[in-house]
């Protein structure tokens, strides 16, 4: 008895850091954004100039990186980030903001403070799904179930979103949910990390695969909404989401060590 106790307090446990100082933060979560950018262009959700990924700045709270625009996410360093203010203006980096993650991004940080993160790309099966008339994430899986009663839908095309107002409209859609569903469109996730909004985001796109592949084949069975609501709560967490991310983190930095520049 003993021996396994003593050998238990030796596992390493890996869990979400603290900070010693508002810089060592900020230097985490530029990390985790580059290397986030990485993986989307690792698992092919570059579309041309389309997607974006922002993370809130932990000192100026109405500030965000992001992905400079027209950039590859499979190129971006850390030292390629743009810093973007409450306005749209670049504060710090070389490159422009993409106007489209202006629009959208400022408005949902605006209107969810616990939200570290958002994450938007036009990935395949997200983007079929979202044009599918009222398609959602459904309970036909476990991985689908952290998305249970925890995603909306922005039910509108309007054409290319540049107007903070339709920012507004899909936080409103939003939520206080981990994603939502843009119509015609794609998928957009959010979290209380980078790693969280990310995993979710790489997650409700398999998501969508898996259920345009099972209902191409035949009738889906549902997960009971117990089970499912359970199952959401259990897989659904930011911790969760966080923990996620950490396996993909050591796959791209291992890959990819160029990224932390």
């Amino acid at each position: 008895m003993w021996c396994a106790r003593a050998m238990a307090d030796n596992l390493i446990h890996r869990l979400p850091p603290t900070f010693d100082s508002v810089e060592e933060e900020r230097l985490h979560r530029k990390q985790r954004l580059a290397a986030a950018m990485r993986l989307f262009g690792l698992y092919g959700f570059e579309e041309g100039i389309a997607g974006h990924i922002t993370a809130r700045d932990p000192e100026l709270t109405d500030h965000f990186w992001c992905n400079p625009f027209g950039l590859s996410y499979s190129h971006i360093r850390v030292s390629d980030l743009i810093l973007v203010n409450r306005k749209g203006e670049v504060v710090e980096g070389r490159y422009p903001v993409n106007p489209s993650a202006f629009a959208i991004h400022s408005r949902i940080h605006a209107a969810r403070s616990d939200i570290v993160s958002a994450a938007h790309s036009h990935a395949v099966h997200a983007r079929a799904l979202s044009a599918i008339e009222g398609e959602t994430i459904e309970p036909i899986t476990q991985d689908a179930c952290a998305f249970y009663e925890d995603h909306g839908v922005y039910d509108t095309y309007l054409g290319p979103i540049f107007d903070p107002a339709e920012g507004d409209a899909i936080a409103r859609a939003l939520g206080s949910g981990k994603a939502v569903i843009l119509r015609n469109h794609g998928l957009l996730t959010v979290g209380d990390s980078v790693d969280a909004a990310v995993y979710w985001f790489l997650s409700g796109e398999r998501c969508a695969q898996v259920q345009l592949m099972a209902k191409a084949i035949g009738t889906v069975r549902h997960v009971p909404h117990e089970q499912a609501k359970l199952t959401q709560q259990l897989t659904g967490n930011g911790l969760t989401g966080w923990l996620n991310f950490q396996p993909l983190w050591d796959q791209i930095t291992r890959l990819q060590p160029d990224l932390l520049d």
